[in-house]
């Protein structure tokens, strides 16, 4: 690198699609309870079928189909009651032409019946015999034995992380431990003479509390990560190189908190260099233009590493859009689940710049999304929004009215 100045500027989009590090997380086996938005590494597979047995969904009677044609409120069909099966039991008798058995809801379908009708088309207008008031056809009120699942299909797909439901299929299958994809170990590593500790009780002239470390950490966790914060490190390029060298050691990503400018102080395009290749050095967005992307080399293979922009609003303006979805891949997940988003009517006008790509913050009131503006220094920005919405690169602003997705803040 020569002289103070942006290089190997990229766009987002091509950040996005360009910048995909190799590296993932080691597979470890964790048990259910505790494998909630956890990343499968591989497809797991129905032992055998589900549910197992066809099963009756209402409360009623098992049929043969059939003897119910024609049944109607003013012609019911009439058929014996043969027996009842009962809950978590095998049923001890079989549906004959012409006959019935009881039904619970959950209950195995006895052998003979094709279908359950429900209790509410039915009565008992003698001891023994049932009246059918409507027609069922075959299938109507049950589910096979292989409805939910067939055996050797997926239960859940490898590389999306686990939700709940998944969590109850793999129960409901006797799935009781998944193998998934380590949390990546992502270093936080802070810089700047006037950065101190958020433990400062008073600041001396010029002195900030490190807010940024914070605030990137619950995006790490957010993400399914696992925040390291590596400490703060003085506008000093060999400390700078010795700091992340150590990250480098058992981080799968590392994430440099401010010194990505062009500064005479900032130092982490330098210190970077000496460890690795540096893939851009600046991205068309606003905020966050110093941005740094990079992978070094370490014991256990390349690591990627993201040179953030010293201001917090930019910073996490920036994570949340490069760095979150990076640590999801780390974690064996290609495409980031998405997040939640409402669409919305802008309230006045918002310029921006053609090649650039705007991240705005928003409130939103009753389907009206209106621009936060202020310094990107300033974290209370972020606080107040609601969401955020994004002004592409080619666009030269987007005017009042105009329909708008806004990406929601959860």
């Amino acid at each position: 690198m020569s002289g103070r100045e942006f290089f190997a500027t990229r766009t987002v989009a091509e950040a996005l699609a360009g910048f995909r590090p190799a590296r993932r997380t080691v597979l470890e086996d964790v048990a259910l309870d505790g494998a909630l938005h956890r990343v499968p590494a591989t497809d797991v597979a129905a032992a055998a079928a589900l549910p197992g047995f066809a099963r009756s969904t209402v409360d009623g009677y098992a049929v043969r189909a059939a003897d119910t044609y024609g049944a109607s409120e003013g012609l019911p069909s009439y058929l014996d009651l043969l027996g009842a099966v009962r809950m978590g039991t095998a049923p001890a008798v079989a549906v004959r032409p012409g006959g019935c058995v009881a039904m619970p809801t959950g209950g195995v379908l006895p052998e003979g019946a094709d279908a359950v009708v429900m209790v509410e088309h039915t009565a008992e207008t003698m001891p023994g015999t049932i009246e059918v008031t409507r027609p069922v056809a075959p299938l109507d009120g049950l589910v096979r034995a292989d409805e939910d699942v067939a055996a050797g299909a997926p239960l859940v797909p490898g590389g999306r992380p686990l939700r709940a439901p998944d969590l109850g299929l793999l129960a409901a299958a006797g799935v009781t431990t998944v193998r998934v994809h380590a949390r990546p170990r992502v270093v936080i590593v802070s810089t700047g003479d006037e950065v101190v500790p958020p433990s400062t009780a008073q600041l001396c002239p010029g002195q900030v509390r490190d807010a940024t470390a914070s605030a990137l950490a619950g995006l790490v966790r957010d993400a399914g990560g696992e925040p390291v914060l590596a400490g703060i490190v003085p506008d000093d390029a060999g400390a700078l190189e010795a700091t992340l060298r150590d990250a480098l050691r058992d981080a799968d990503l590392v994430v440099v908190s401010a010194g990505s400018s062009v500064g005479a102080r900032d130092e982490t395009a330098g210190a970077v260099a000496a460890l690795g290749d540096i893939w851009c050095h600046g991205l068309a967005l606003k905020p966050g233009k110093p941005t740094l992307l990079a992978e070094c080399g370490s014991d256990s293979g390349n690591v990627p590493l993201i040179g953030l922009p010293g201001n917090p609003l930019s910073a996490l303006v920036v994570f949340r859009l490069v760095g979150v979805p990076l640590v999801w891949r780390l974690a064996g997940c290609p495409v980031p689940p998405p997040e939640p988003s409402t669409s919305a009517r802008l309230a006045r006008d918002l310029p921006s710049a053609a090649g650039r790509f705007d991240v705005v913050q928003v409130t939103v009131r009753d389907g009206t999304a209106t621009p936060i503006f202020g310094p990107s220094a300033l974290l209370s920005v972020l606080t107040r929004a609601d969401g955020c919405l994004v002004v592409p690169e080619p666009a030269t602003g987007l005017a009042a009215g105009s329909e708008v997705q806004v990406t929601l803040y959860r």
